[in-house]
């Protein structure tokens, strides 16, 4: 089985040079690892991986590592901020094998700096030293999508049904990951692996505009469930939340976190939708 593992980054040199280097204590090495860059800048000090270049957009650059990796079997993405244990792809390939009919895994997130300030690379490798592996590596259960973090596709699959990445969800492209996900699991089983684990350093460089993300996380659903790759059972409440969240916090925001910027683009989101004008690409004009 030929894996490669697909980098995605954008303005976190430094972080992508690090998890770069700490691939290099995987058991299992990759057999390729492509790394989708706007800008030289992106990779400045990186070494030990392809470079490609795509235009700028998460969607965009995921596709273009898709198509770079023809010769693959599967390709494991990752996030530019993203630690795997040292048995993480050991146990992706076996449970590729064990499970012929999964085409989505998706491991599972120690802990996760998307939910706070975020870990420094220092803090994430301390964190993965100290978690405790399961009793059973092999163990997995049902999961709805694939985390964008840490997701790997069967390529087979991806090729057999011309899966593709939504470009039309631009930027960081939020929720992405559910769609392609939702895509492929028509096809197959979308399986969350206990063994395979991580660390999610979040790092909250490179990051769009908190006025665009909060746009994204009301008009993205929507447009999802149209779409018809995310129920509308899920999509109202996951929008809805989002504005709650952020318009209650916007009285103490967190540091990290411009809660009055996203309630703006919830709103402006909302008044899009009710006006007939809503659509990912809006957070372009933005």
């Amino acid at each position: 089985m030929r894996i490669a593992i697909g980098i995605p980054t954008r303005g976190r040199p430094a972080i992508l040079a690090g998890v770069l280097e700490d691939l290099r204590r995987q058991t299992r090495q990759p057999d390729r690892i492509i790394v989708c860059h706007v800008t030289p800048d992106d990779v400045t000090g990186c070494t030990r991986a392809e470079f490609i270049t795509a235009p700028a957009g998460l969607p965009r650059q995921r596709n273009a590592i898709l198509d770079a990796a023809t010769d693959c079997d599967v390709v494991l993405f990752l996030d530019d901020d993203f630690l795997c244990a040292p048995d993480f792809l050991a146990v992706l390939e076996a449970a590729f094998v064990a499970h012929p009919d999964m085409v989505v895994a998706t491991g599972t997130v120690v802990a996760d700096g998307a939910n706070g300030p975020g870990y420094s690379l220092e803090e994430g490798a301390a964190l993965l030293a100290a978690d405790t592996p399961p009793a059973d590596p092999t163990a997995s259960a049902p999961h709805f999508n694939g985390y964008g973090c840490n997701m790997a596709f069967r390529m087979a699959t991806v090729r057999e049904h011309g899966i593709r990445v939504d470009e039309r969800l631009p930027l960081y492209g939020w929720y992405e990951d559910i769609d392609v996900s939702r895509q492929l699991g028509v096809h197959g089983t979308i399986l969350r692996l206990a063994g395979a684990r991580g660390v999610h350093l979040g790092s909250k460089s490179g990051r769009v505009t908190q006025l665009r993300l909060g746009y994204s996380q009301v008009v993205n659903p929507v447009y999802l469930a149209r779409k018809g790759t995310f129920p509308w059972s899920h999509a109202i409440p996951s929008a809805a939340r989002h504005c709650l969240i952020n318009l209650v916090r916007s009285v103490k925001p967190e540091p990290w976190a411009d809660r009055r910027g996203r309630f703006r683009g919830n709103m402006l989101g909302l008044w899009d939708l009710l006006r007939g004008r809503a659509a990912p690409e809006r957070i372009l004009e933005l």
